[in-house]
């Protein structure tokens, strides 16, 4: 006897068979691995042995005997705060540039755009070699003009501002999406408050920025999550800048100058694939993943955050 099913049913079974395809890809991307991050944050597992149930001893670990957490939990806040927020402030001010710019448009879009291409390690690589305190170029064009550079990258007060900098030199992501924003907003929007005598700062405050606040806090959301997982960049520019030659079997300790460059995702990685320690490191992930969601949170509250009130 053929089973029959009641017309809501049909229509629930249909809607799963289209969401299906997130609901496998959200399970198995997303769900497991933070569903197994927490178990281990509770296991001992040197990823040789079986794991056994350690309870809070990893949690302990991290939060009270781990000499790096601090410097490395400090140095990714700090590189949230600045770099976030002035390659928001960078990118759109390009982007208004780029808007306002009656000839040669295009060169200056490719101009501005081309950076953002280069591989982060190649360009990571250049960008040491630029600032060389010895031998590079913009160091030996500001003694010329009587000016001592630092030490960037060699030195722990200027290493995370060297690596805003570099941050900074390829910011054509944000330039391309705030310009089309930035075209996005009616001309008869401007019109009208010129009409009424408004200046272009009074024309960006009440024309200009409501229109595109949801692209800057979509903005600020994507750089805070991506900058949480600072990694690549920090790492090379700390081992071309101490001059350490990568063999087999080398171990590079991240965060040269002084644990200056040292992330929490430098440290998960130490932790997880270079000593072993599965349990602290998915407690540094889950850490990290707690404070994303929070300032994530925060920034789309109504009000409070980003986005405008709601009448």
């Amino acid at each position: 006897m053929a089973l029959t099913l009641s017309r809501p049913a049909r229509r629930r079974l249909r809607t799963l068979g289209f969401l299906s395809p997130w609901l496998i890809g959200f399970s198995a991307f997303f769900a497991y691995p933070l569903l197994a991050t927490v178990y281990f944050s509770f296991m001992h597992y040197n990823q040789i042995k079986a794991p056994t149930f350690v309870g809070l001893r990893n949690w302990v670990y991290v939060f009270r005997d781990m000499p790096l957490f601090g410097p490395a939990l400090w140095n990714t806040v700090w590189l949230v705060v600045v770099m976030v927020a002035l390659r928001v402030v960078f990118g759109l001010s390009l982007g208004l540039l780029v808007t306002k710019i009656k000839s040669g448009v295009g060169f200056f879009r490719t101009a501005f755009y081309l950076p953002y291409l280069a591989p982060p390690v190649a360009a990571t690589v250049a960008f040491v070699f630029l600032l060389n305190p010895g031998s590079g170029p913009v160091n030996e064009i500001l003694a010329k003009v009587g000016i001592d550079g630092p030490n960037w990258f060699n030195d722990p007060t200027w290493a995370k501002p060297s690596l805003v900098l570099l941050s900074l030199w390829g910011i054509g992501d944000l330039m391309v999406i705030f310009m089309a924003a930035l075209l996005d907003v009616p001309k008869e929007q401007y019109e009208a408050a010129e009409l009424d005598g408004a200046g272009p700062l009074t024309r960006f405050r009440y024309v200009t920025w409501p229109s595109i606040t949801p692209i800057v806090m979509f903005a600020v959301v994507t750089g805070v999550v991506q900058t949480m997982q600072y990694y690549t960049q920090a790492l090379v520019a700390g081992k071309i800048a101490s001059g350490v030659s990568i063999g087999p079997g080398t171990v590079i300790q991240p965060g040269y100058p002084d644990h200056s460059t040292l992330t929490v995702p430098q440290l998960v990685y130490s932790m997880g694939f270079q000593n072993f320690n599965t349990g602290a490191a998915c407690v540094l992930s889950l850490v990290l993943f707690a404070i994303a969601m929070a300032v994530t949170s925060l920034l789309m509250r109504k009000r409070s955050g980003l986005l405008a009130a709601e009448d």
